[in-house]
C-alpha cells in the first residue's frame, strides 16, 4: 500500500472539487515550502465593470490555504479539513485579470495549521493578503 503525500491528496482533490472547477482554479505548484494555484480572468467573477469580486478573490485565498495546510501535512487515513478561521485584506483592485494565490505555511501543529497566504496579479502587483487556519484530519 503506497503512501500518499498532502501534494498527492491535493492533486487529485482540487480537479475534482466542483466549486473549485467552477472558479477554474488549477495548481501551478503543490509542494513545499510554497504552494501556488491560479484563478483564471472570468466574466462571471466580477462585482462591477471589469472588477473580480471580492468573494471570488476569498475563495481563492481559502483554497490555496488548504493547498497550503496539506503541503506538508501527514496523511491520515481518514481524509478530512476545515478552514476554522480567515482574515483577508484587500489591498488592491482586481481588474480583468487572472489572479494566483501563493500560500506558505506559518506553523505546522499537529492537526491546525496556520497558513498565509498572498493573492496577486501574474505581474505581482498585491491584490489581497489572507492569515488563515486550517485543521488536517
Amino acid at each position: 500500500m503506497s503512501i500518499q503525500t498532502g501534494p498527492a491528496v491535493m492533486a487529485q482533490f482540487l480537479p475534482q472539487s466542483p466549486f473549485v472547477t467552477k472558479l477554474g482554479i488549477v495548481a501551478d505548484t503543490l509542494d513545499a515550502p510554497e504552494v501556488r494555484l491560479r484563478m483564471p480572468w472570468d466574466p462571471s467573477n466580477i462585482t462591477i465593470a471589469d472588477m473580480v469580486h471580492g468573494g471570488a478573490i476569498a475563495a481563492l485565498a481559502d483554497v490555496t490555504v488548504m493547498a497550503a495546510a496539506w503541503a506538508q501535512a501527514e496523511v491520515p487515513g481518514s481524509l478530512r479539513g476545515v478552514t476554522v478561521s480567515m482574515t483577508i485584506n484587500y489591498l488592491a483592485p482586481a481588474r480583468a485579470t487572472d489572479l494566483i494565490g501563493l500560500g506558505r505555511v506559518l506553523r505546522q501543529g499537529r492537526s491546525l495549521v496556520s497558513c498565509e497566504v498572498d493573492i496577486v496579479t501574474p505581474a505581482g502587483e498585491a491584490v489581497a493578503k489572507a492569515i488563515a487556519t486550517y485543521k488536517v484530519g
